[in-house]
C-alpha cells in the first residue's frame, strides 16, 4: 500500500515536470499559433497567471486580427479572476474602447466597474479608486438600466459612498479631537453639503456644535459675540433635525453656558474700552 502512495506521488511529479517543461519550451520557443493555442487552453482550465503571460507574448503578432477581441477579452478576465484588480479595470476599458460592438460589451462595461469597486481601499486611505469606482457604475447604470447587474451596481455605489461619508466624517472628526475648531466646522459643513443623506448627519451637527461651542467659548473677544451665536444657531439646527436626540441632555446644558457668556459681554466691553 505504502509502495502505491510513493509510486502515485512520483507519477504526479514526473507529469507536473513535463507540463512545466512544455509550458517553458512553448513560451520559449514555440510558434505564434502554439502560444496562442496553450494560452487559451491554460485560460479555460483557470491556470490564469501561465495564460496571461503567454497573452502578453502573443499580443503584438494578432494585433488587428479577429483573434485580438477574444485575447484582450481573456487578458482581462484572467486578471479580474487573480484578483488583480486595477489591470483588470485597466483592460476592460481598453477591450470597452476597442471593441464597442462586441457582444461582451455590457459584460466588460460591468466587470470593468466592479474591479473598480473591488480596488477601493479601506476608508482610512487615499480614496482616487473609490471615485472611480463610483463614477465606472453610475456610467453603467446610465448605459444599461436594464441590465441584470443594475441592482449589484446599484447596491456597489450605496457601499462606496458610505465610505467616503465615513472618511471625511473621520477627517472632521480628527480635527475637533486636536482642537482645530475652524476646521473641524468647516469639515462637517463640506460633508453636510456633500452628503444630504448621510447617515452621519447626526454626529456631524453635533460634533460641529461642540466645536463651535469650544470655538466661542475660548474665543478673543472681537470675535467672541459672533462666535458665540454661531454655536447657539448650530445646536438650533441639530435640535431642530434631531429633537429626540440622546446628546441633547449633554448640548442644552452647554447651550446655558453660551447664553451665559453672552450675556456676560456688555460687562465684558465695558471693561475693555475702559482699558
Amino acid at each position: 500500500m505504502q509502495k502505491n502512495k510513493i509510486f502515485i506521488f512520483i507519477l504526479l511529479v514526473a507529469i507536473g515536470f513535463s507540463s512545466c517543461s512544455e509550458y517553458q519550451k512553448v513560451l520559449n520557443k514555440g510558434t505564434v499559433e502554439d502560444q496562442y493555442k496553450m494560452a487559451t487552453e491554460l485560460y479555460e482550465s483557470q491556470k490564469y497567471n501561465k495564460a496571461i503571460q503567454l497573452f502578453e507574448k502573443i499580443t503584438p503578432s494578432y494585433r488587428g486580427k479577429p483573434q485580438m477581441e477574444r485575447i484582450q477579452y481573456m487578458v482581462a478576465q484572467a486578471h479580474y479572476n487573480t484578483k488583480q484588480y486595477s489591470l483588470a479595470a485597466y483592460y476592460f476599458d481598453k477591450f470597452v474602447k476597442n471593441y464597442p460592438k462586441s457582444s461582451k460589451l455590457e459584460e466588460a462595461e460591468y466587470l470593468s466597474a466592479h474591479s473598480y469597486y473591488l480596488a477601493s481601499p479601506v476608508y482610512s486611505l487615499d480614496q482616487k479608486d473609490t471615485h472611480e469606482a463610483i463614477n465606472a457604475l453610475q456610467n453603467f447604470i446610465y448605459k444599461f438600466p436594464e441590465s441584470e447587474h443594475t441592482a449589484a451596481a446599484n447596491k456597489n455605489i450605496k457601499e462606496l459612498t458610505h465610505k467616503l461619508e465615513k472618511k471625511y466624517f473621520e477627517i472632521a472628526k480628527q480635527y475637533y479631537h486636536t482642537e482645530d475648531y475652524i476646521s473641524a466646522i468647516a469639515a462637517f459643513d463640506n460633508l453636510l453639503a456633500d452628503y444630504l443623506g448621510t447617515s452621519y448627519k447626526e454626529e456631524a451637527l453635533y460634533f460641529k456644535f461642540k466645536a463651535s461651542y469650544e470655538l466661542g467659548i475660548n474665543s478673543y473677544i472681537l470675535k467672541k459675540e459672533s462666535r458665540l451665536k454661531d454655536a447657539i444657531k448650530a445646536h438650533e439646527k441639530f435640535k431642530r433635525n434631531f429633537p429626540d436626540s440622546e446628546y441633547l441632555k449633554e448640548t442644552e446644558k452647554l447651550v446655558i453656558n453660551l447664553n451665559e457668556e453672552l450675556n456676560s459681554l456688555p460687562d465684558i466691553k465695558t471693561q475693555t474700552n475702559g482699558i
